[in-house]
């Protein structure tokens, strides 16, 4: 086991599952059940390790994907260890900026686990003050290297956008932020709809960077990517567009 974004190495493998070949072997067999023996464990404290780069982070959101999808998912970092590791520190490996919908959550679609992504989620996939604040966060403090926009079919943000009509409350605040979107594809052929969708994702990614001195100058260093992509409800699949 190699040990990425700060947790459980090959060397560290017997210092938390126990000293003694008994304890090991009994750590060992329960990990492969998938419930540790809680008793032997003891949380990995080493130094904040290098992040994931762009490249590898985003490859491994694709194929995380991609098991989603064929219906292969390995549901990893999900057991009692990876709980106490991360309740000692965070080192996600990619941040998301995702729309609030119930049918999209990242660590299931992305097959991910604990302490792997740094989500935030708002109606639209809206970049706002709030978003963009949270994702410098998880880029300068907690190393993160790639931020993914994820704009799905059938968001009823970009169906208000599209629609115009006074909203009640403060549902017309995010909206009004996807509404230049969908002005630069009103007068476009095909689907307004898909297209817009498609545009929200590409001005939100565009905006995270336009937006933030410190995104831009962490894009500007080679230390940060920003992509975005549409998921299909019905499909499951996720495909960058930005």
């Amino acid at each position: 086991m190699s040990k990425i974004n700060g947790f459980v190495g090959r060397r560290n493998f017997l210092k938390i599952a126990g000293v003694g070949s008994i304890g090991a072997s009994a750590a060992a067999t329960s990990l492969l059940k998938g419930e540790p023996a809680v008793a032997q464990q003891k949380p990995d404290t080493d130094a904040k390790p290098e992040p994931v780069n762009p490249d590898t982070a985003l490859k491994r959101i694709i194929e995380g994907n991609q098991r989603f999808v064929e219906g292969k998912r390995l549901n990893p970092n999900q057991s009692r260890l990876r709980l106490q590791e991360t309740a000692v520190a965070q080192y996600p490996f990619a941040s998301i900026l995702g729309c609030a919908d119930s049918r999209v959550p990242a660590e299931i679609v992305f097959d991910q686990g604990l302490g792997d992504l740094f989500v935030v989620r708002v109606a639209g996939n809206v970049a706002s003050q709030t978003a963009i604040g949270s994702l410098e966060f998880a880029t300068s403090v907690l190393g993160s290297q790639l931020i993914v926009v994820v704009g799905h079919a059938k968001c009823g943000a970009v169906s208000a956008a599209i629609q115009g009509a006074p909203l009640p409350g403060r549902i017309g605040v995010f909206v009004e932020e996807i509404k230049p979107a969908v002005e630069s594809v009103r007068h476009k052929t095909g689907s307004l709809e898909e297209n817009s969708i498609i545009a929200n994702v590409q001005y939100q990614v565009t905006r995270l960077v336009e937006s933030s001195t410190i995104l831009k100058g962490l894009v500007k260093e080679g230390k940060l990517k920003i992509v975005g992509g549409r998921y299909d409800l019905k499909t499951g699949k996720f495909t960058l567009v930005a």
